[in-house]
């Protein structure tokens, strides 16, 4: 009787293994990972870059249109490191905890858009409304990443975003002149929903071939 009951109850252990999600990197993140992360991100040198040198993509520019300079994809364990790298005095790992367990884990995804010689700060526009104005140089919109398409693809799983926003970045000189020179676009996705171990970005820009990048989730913590 105890050698079946035994036996019913290591196939029922393993009938929630089976039934529960893998996921390719570490969610529902332990305290024990938590303080990991919190420690790795509190050295604040060259082995913070390094680690989450990872989890980037950078790409050179392409023959015409604008340049995805890079693509980030950012695990919660990832995002630990890098909140406690960005904060130093005062911060306690308890407080990391605490910051960590008061959110729903997530993975965020950053891609930085480059303008151009052949996708500049600056496009032609007519000079009035009439039929045959003549034409001349205006200013790109600040807000030009939103015709930007961004899919984002787990196995063939198409995934959307909780949350999603830009911004664009300028360069400056000396003297505060700024002009446009990019943006920088965020996609924020449940961490739950990244099942299998590959993740496809792919940008449709307005201008210039479509772009495709893909992301091994197994190698990430």
């Amino acid at each position: 009787m105890r050698s079946a009951f035994r036996l019913c109850l290591a196939l029922f252990a393993s009938a929630l293994l089976l039934a529960a999600p893998l996921f390719p990197f570490d969610t529902h993140l332990s305290d024990e990972a938590i303080r990991e992360a919190y420690f790795l991100g509190q050295h604040h040198d060259k082995s913070v870059a390094d680690f989450l040198a990872k989890y980037m993509q950078f790409f050179d520019p392409p023959d015409s249109g604008p340049q995805i300079a890079y693509v980030a994809f950012y695990t919660p364990y990832a995002q630990v490191v890098q909140t406690s790298n960005g904060r130093s005095f005062g911060y306690s790992v308890q407080q990391a905890e605490q910051d960590h367990r008061h959110c729903d884990e997530s993975v965020s995804i950053v891609i930085q858009i480059l303008l151009t010689p052949t996708y500049g700060p600056t496009i032609l526009r007519p000079t009035g409304s009439r039929s045959g104005a003549s034409v001349g140089f205006v200013q790109r919109p600040g807000d030009f990443w939103k015709d930007f398409q961004v899919d984002v693809f787990n196995k063939d799983k198409h995934l959307i975003p909780l949350d999603s926003s830009g911004e664009p970045t300028f360069n400056c000189d000396s003297n505060g002149g700024c002009v446009l020179s990019g943006a920088i676009l965020r996609l924020t996705f449940r961490a739950e929903a990244f099942t299998s171990d590959t993740a496809v970005i792919q940008i449709n820009p307005p201008e210039g071939d479509p772009f495709s990048t893909e992301f091994d989730l197994g190698s990430f913590r």
